[in-house]
């Protein structure tokens, strides 16, 4: 990891004594390391409170651009309002805006780990994939958070419904500890009262993974998000992304379903291909599909993928909970219990035996950053006292 003065082009770093960014009017700021593969200028920092009221803390420091249009910009405050109303252990916490250096920066929680992207990616390139315990275990986790986030209440205290729309494995973050992080919530749809709705011809959503209903631009709710769950358990399962064609050698070709479906949407995130294709391979998705790729899957698990892949919202789990319950039972029914402590050594275990770039010429991209001597001893101390707890009870 770069050291601050190695790195002096990069756009965040101290600007007073001991590592210090800024201060706000309640906390200080002070620099950790750069998040150098971040796609916007993040950094880790460290936070303590001015009035001595909580202990120091890790948060990532991130940018936030804001569009000069007045709409654009109030959408952006919105996106980070809702965050902060967000409370779940599996949601990684927003805290709001700071400004530092005349412009306005995101604080949020650091979830020292690595993304699940990362973790399939380094699972595949030594020959495995990760085990269906661990699996079931994270979706498990996610599903719990997506339940909170379409229950979770506004100032008014009605419902805010809020739907992900980007439930990915870039989105989720495997912590040392053995915990899971559901993050960016920067396209949620939700109910708030007042907040601008988004262009008819911007379609907001993580595309590879999304729901029929949101390629067709239907208003979602949070049956979508368990879609995009389906999915991602689906590639965690079997290894392969799903929407991935059986014949390799068989060219995608445009169809003028999908050249008219281009010129109507545009993608609000970039994704590997058009809209168009993504969406003709998403609305073309069916139970044979399911079954294809999940020939190697247990049966009851194979149940839950098909149960949560149905193209009709109302054919899926009613809810967060029943497809948290659902495999809950399923990891309750493979005798020893599978939570943080298991979690983390399956973490531990892809850390230690990943293979050297060198020896593969190719590594997952870790759009997040290695832990710290400091972050791993912390880890650490956290698994062997749960340990301990455990044993004593």
């Amino acid at each position: 990891m770069k050291s601050p003065s190695s790195n002096d082009s990069f756009p965040i770093r101290p600007t007073g004594p001991n590592g210090l960014l800024f201060e706000g009017p309640e906390y200080r700021y002070t620099f950790v390391s750069p998040l150098l593969d971040a796609p916007d200028p993040m950094a880790i920092a460290r936070r303590t409170s001015l009035q001595g009221e909580s202990a120091p803390c890790l948060v990532i420091i991130k940018r936030v651009e804001m569009p000069p249009e007045e709409e654009r910009r109030q959408r952006a405050m919105e996106e980070v309002q809702l965050a902060t109303r967000l409370r779940h252990p599996v949601i990684s916490q927003v805290y709001g805006l700071e400004e530092y250096q005349g412009e306005p920066h995101l604080v949020m929680e650091h979830s020292p780990g690595l993304f699940l992207e990362t973790a399939m990616e380094t699972a595949l390139l030594l020959g495995r994939k990760l085990a269906p315990a661990h699996a079931v275990y994270i979706a498990a986790e996610v599903a719990d958070a997506l339940h909170h986030a379409w229950n979770s209440q506004g100032e008014d205290g009605r419902p805010l419904h809020v739907v992900h729309r980007a439930v990915s494995p870039m989105s989720i973050r495997l912590e040392f500890n053995g915990r899971v992080k559901l993050t960016d919530f920067g396209v949620a749809y939700s109910r708030m009262a007042g907040r601008l709705e988004t262009p008819s011809k911007v379609l907001r959503a993580e595309l590879a993974y999304a729901a029929p209903e949101v390629v067709r631009r239907q208003k979602p709710d949070g049956r979508a998000d368990l879609y995009s769950l389906g999915m991602v358990l689906l590639e965690m399962l079997s290894g392969q992304y799903p929407l991935d064609s059986p014949n390799v050698n068989l060219p995608f070709r445009e169809s003028s379903e999908v050249v008219r479906y281009n010129a109507r949407v545009r993608a609000e995130r970039p994704t590997w291909t058009s809209a168009g294709e993504l969406a003709d391979r998403i609305l073309g998705f069916g139970p044979n599909d399911v079954e294809r790729v999940a020939r190697k899957v247990p049966e009851p698990l194979k149940r839950i993928l098909h149960k949560a892949l149905r193209g009709n919202p109302d054919d899926r789990h009613r809810n967060g909970g029943e497809m948290r319950d659902e495999l809950c039972a399923w990891l309750s029914g493979q005798g020893k219990r599978f939570g943080r402590s298991r979690a983390a050594a399956e973490l531990r275990a892809l850390e230690r035996e990943k293979p050297a770039p060198q020896e593969t010429h190719a590594f997952p991209i870790e759009q997040g950053v290695l832990p710290t001597p400091e972050e791993e001893a912390t880890a650490e101390e956290e698994v062997t006292a749960k340990g301990k707890k455990g044993r004593s009870e």
